[in-house]
């Protein structure tokens, strides 16, 4: 599969197709987007959100959540704050994610399965690594959405004049509901 993408990527190259991409690196619109991962927002989002290439940041990751405020997400959103030019932050979330009672033995398990020694848990443990916090789902999208704008919020090194905001998104229509922040 990877070839088949490498071999598209040569094409568009030589055909000029990304001209029709080109922006700059700040965002026409001054947002900046939390999201999750999930392959039905890869399209549905910037449709349904009517954005196109060079008008917003987007920051995916599994659950579309910040589960530590100094992970690369919220040291992303000080980038696209400090050195782009961002005012406003949307936190969606979205329906019937993956991360939505992801349970972290569950995935450890699956972790030893793929052939991931026990030796190599138990260092990380032994480092102090919190495996079961770290790779821990969420059970409820909207709490862990208001959760995320709460942290964005009260980051000690976030500007008090940046507008954060949360919602869910359909996974199916790409309906937004705002959630009270």
């Amino acid at each position: 599969m990877i070839e088949e993408i490498l071999k598209h990527n040569r094409e568009f190259v030589s055909s000029e197709a990304y001209k029709a991409f080109e922006t700059s690196k700040y965002p026409d619109k001054k947002i900046a987007i939390v999201t999750c991962m999930d392959t039905r927002l890869v399209e549905l989002l910037p449709a349904a959100l009517g954005i196109k290439n060079g008008d917003v940041k987007m920051i995916k990751n599994a659950g579309g959540t910040i589960t530590n405020p100094f992970d690369s997400t919220m040291r992303s959103l000080l980038v696209a704050v400090y050195e782009l030019g961002v005012n406003e932050i949307m936190v969606i979330g979205h329906t019937g994610c993956g991360v939505q009672g992801m349970d972290a033995e569950e995935m450890l398990d699956l972790m030893r399965a793929r052939g991931v020694d026990e030796e190599h848990i138990s260092l990380m443990r032994h480092c102090g690594i919190d495996l079961n916090g770290w790779l821990h789902g969420f059970t409820d999208t909207a709490d862990a959405v208001n959760e995320t704008v709460d942290l964005i919020k009260n980051h000690p090194l976030m500007a008090k004049d940046v507008n954060v905001c949360g919602y869910i998104m359909d996974s199916t229509t790409g309906e937004l509901t705002a959630l009270q922040n």
